[in-house]
C-alpha cells in the first residue's frame, strides 16, 4: 500500500545513545619562574603551532607520565651527573668489581653480608 501525500511515512530511528561523562579530575596549579625572554620566544612559538604554553605543559606532562619518560633525549649533563656517570663507567671496566649474571645469586650474597 502506497502512503498518500496527506499521510507520510514515518521512519524511526534509535536515539543515538549520549556518551557518558568522566568525572573531571580535581585541578591544581604548578609555578615555574622562567626567564622572561624564553617565556616571550615560548609563548610565540606555541602561538604559531596553534596552542598556548600552559596546553603545551600540559602536553609535555602526559607524555612524560604515558611514556614514564622525559619524551625528549636529554644530552647536558650537570658536572655530578658526568662524574657519576664516568665513575659507572670506570667500575664496570673493573675486572676487580665482582659482576653478576644471575639476580638470585646476587641477592644471596647480598643477604649474606647483612
Amino acid at each position: 500500500m502506497k502512503a498518500s501525500p496527506a499521510q507520510p511515512v514515518l521512519e524511526t530511528k534509535a536515539s543515538p545513545r549520549k556518551p557518558r561523562r568522566r568525572a573531571a579530575a580535581p585541578k591544581t596549579f604548578i609555578r615555574v619562574q622562567v626567564d622572561e625572554t624564553l617565556k616571550k620566544e615560548a609563548d610565540g612559538l606555541f602561538t604559531h603551532l596553534g596552542f598556548d604554553t600552559p596546553t603545551a605543559i600540559r602536553i609535555f606532562l602526559s607524555k612524560t607520565v604515558n611514556e614514564r619518560r622525559i619524551p625528549f633525549e636529554v644530552s647536558h649533563f650537570n658536572a655530578e651527573t658526568l662524574e657519576a656517570l664516568e665513575e659507572s663507567e670506570r667500575i664496570c671496566r673493573d675486572p676487580n668489581v665482582k659482576g653478576y649474571t644471575d639476580v638470585d645469586e646476587m641477592i644471596r650474597e647480598i643477604l649474606a653480608d647483612v
